[in-house]
């Protein structure tokens, strides 16, 4: 066999932080495969779950968790993420270990990491993917931001989810003024594809998260649903080892769904209700759908996004807390996320691992 042709090897590792990470990175694994390149996943907890249903046949490492955690209360969200730090470092740094012996073990020739910080290697070309140039935590953003840049400098790449120029989607999230970083803007992420099929549900629940916010939010909206006078379709995300559907009244409920099947819910619903989360906007913006905020009490970049989008007449939201079902009438007095046509170019983004 010529060594010249042989398939090289890329890890791909999406941090457990919610489903987005794991989500977002479902295009880039298909593409790997389309374009003559084995991946192995790595991950820990519900993203490394997903991304095993997602794949079946792709091999699939368990990394350490970084034990993220949020608080109930939201105002505490910064001082639990400092009480988790201790436990994220050395969890980072148990990482970094793994990895120096994987790249011999498993002869990995390349890296792709999605926020996870100890996912990098001198000897094989390491690619960080990231929304967030600015890591936005309120009155600490400066310092957190500054931190996150030192770290992304050591990758020979950032690859930024979004465009460019002046029509984004992250706004100061992803787009910073003095840049000494290597950045590639390789435009939105969706595992979904925009399909004309027959309106099935007048609005679709989806829930994400890490825990307990995703469950203090599902409890609040099942008893609000309840109130909903059309046909609803809500999806818990609770990743399980099968999948459950109940029916009451209305309301179809699925603990958690596969790409295929998200995509055709999403296809068939009129509206949306979630979370203000980065990957779901890329979502959205793929399938021109309409939908409603409800972002993670707390958390600063979800906030940001969501005050962001409902200031530009796009999208509105409310406060965990403050929701109720006839909020959702709100979403027709805006007109929905655009759709940013731009075509990834693979073959070119790929390019860095043939160095």
């Amino acid at each position: 066999m010529d060594l010249k042709m042989k398939q090289k090897t890329i890890l791909i590792a999406p941090l457990n932080w919610g489903l987005g990470h794991a989500t977002r990175c479902i295009p880039i694994i298909k593409a790997l495969l389309e374009n003559n390149y084995t991946p192995i996943i790595a991950s820990d907890g519900i993203a490394l779950t997903l991304l095993k249903k997602e794949f079946p046949t792709v091999q699939a490492l368990e990394l350490p968790s970084y034990q993220i955690e949020y608080a109930k209360n939201g105002a505490n969200f910064k001082w639990k993420l400092i009480q988790n730090g201790p436990r994220m470092i050395r969890a980072i740094l148990e990482e970094k270990k793994i990895i120096e012996n994987w790249i011999k073990q498993y002869a990995i020739d390349g890296i792709i990491s999605d926020n996870r910080l100890g996912v990098y290697s001198k000897k094989v070309p390491s690619v960080f993917i990231t929304h967030q140039l600015n890591v936005m935590t309120g009155n600490t953003t400066w310092i957190t931001s500054k931190v996150h840049q030192y770290i992304i400098k050591k990758y020979i790449e950032c690859w930024v989810p979004d465009l460019e120029g002046s029509i984004n989607l992250t706004g100061k999230l992803g787009h910073i003024e003095s840049i000494s970083l290597k950045t590639k803007y390789i435009g939105p992420l969706s595992r979904l594809q925009k399909k004309l099929v027959p309106k099935k549900y007048d609005l679709l629940v989806i829930l994400s998260g890490p825990e307990p916010q995703r469950g203090i939010l599902e409890n609040h909206l099942k008893n609000e649903i309840n109130r909903f006078k059309g046909n609803a379709i809500f999806i818990e995300g609770n990743v399980e080892s099968e999948q459950k559907i109940v029916v009451k009244q209305n309301v179809t409920y699925y603990n958690f769904m596969n790409s295929t099947e998200l995509e055709q819910a999403f296809n068939e619903s009129e509206m949306v209700l979630c979370r203000s989360g980065y990957t779901t906007i890329m979502d959205l913006a793929q399938l021109r759908k309409k939908a409603f905020f409800i972002p993670t009490p707390g958390q600063y970049e979800q906030e940001y996004l969501a005050k962001k989008l409902k200031k530009e007449g796009l999208v509105p939201y409310a406060n965990q807390n403050d929701f109720r079902m006839e909020n959702i009438q709100e979403i027709q007095d805006y007109k929905g996320l655009p759709r940013l046509d731009s075509k990834i170019d693979w073959t070119n983004l790929f390019a860095v691992f043939e160095k």
